[in-house]
């Protein structure tokens, strides 16, 4: 169980630790706790919240299937971006389950994961389906729509970059036709509804 919220771990464990076929032997609020965790004890499943301090989710999915390709990872978030679904599956999660489900739902989606099935919560499989149609972004293009998310304007962008100011003005262009959207405050929000980034 990973999860950075003490009381979030410690209701879904009884929760589960209720079930016959299900006993939480471990919990990590954080990535690297959670990969020394797995390392340790070789769980037959891991719920993995998307958001965690420092390293993300989807970067400790990552980690984790490097070292242990038959890890068996069910994400579990209160986030439904797009991007954060897109990132986790391709990092090696084999579902995705937001936290507002019914606890019957959680159930079904771990016991479907661990015989081997994938798993999406309907809430978010049109979400990953639409982002097919989407242009990707580079990363630099990433970095930048940071930067103009937290209010910084091109000049500043550029010296923080040490890109030519022109160079930043090209990549925001590029951005707001890729996002399909008219100006910076649109991009922004666009971009963190859809989970591209993120302003923890």
């Amino acid at each position: 169980m990973v999860d950075d919220h003490f009381m979030v771990r410690m209701g879904l464990s009884s929760s589960l630790n209720a079930e016959e076929d299900m006993e939480v032997i471990a919990e990590a609020g954080n990535a690297e706790d959670a990969f020394a965790a797995y390392r340790k004890h070789r769980p037959s499943m891991v719920l993995m919240d998307v958001r965690l301090p420092g390293m993300s989710g989807a970067e400790a999915v990552a980690s984790i299937t490097r070292e242990f390709p038959d890890a068996c990872i069910l994400m579990l978030s209160t986030h439904s971006g797009e991007e954060e679904i897109h990132r986790s599956l391709q990092a090696g999660a084999r579902g995705y389950i937001l936290k507002s489900a019914m606890r019957e739902e959680l159930l079904r989606a771990i016991r479907k994961v661990r015989e081997g099935k994938r798993y999406l919560d309907p809430v978010v499989a049109p979400l990953l389906a639409e982002h097919l149609t989407h242009r990707p972004l580079t990363s630099r293009e990433v970095e930048v729509l940071r930067m103009v998310a937290k209010g910084m304007g091109n000049k500043e962008i550029a010296a923080t970059l040490s890109i030519a100011e022109v160079t930043v003005k090209l990549h925001v262009s590029h951005v707001l036709e890729k996002l399909n959207v008219k100006d910076r405050t649109e991009a922004a929000t666009a971009a963190l509804k859809r989970g591209i980034i993120s302003l923890d």
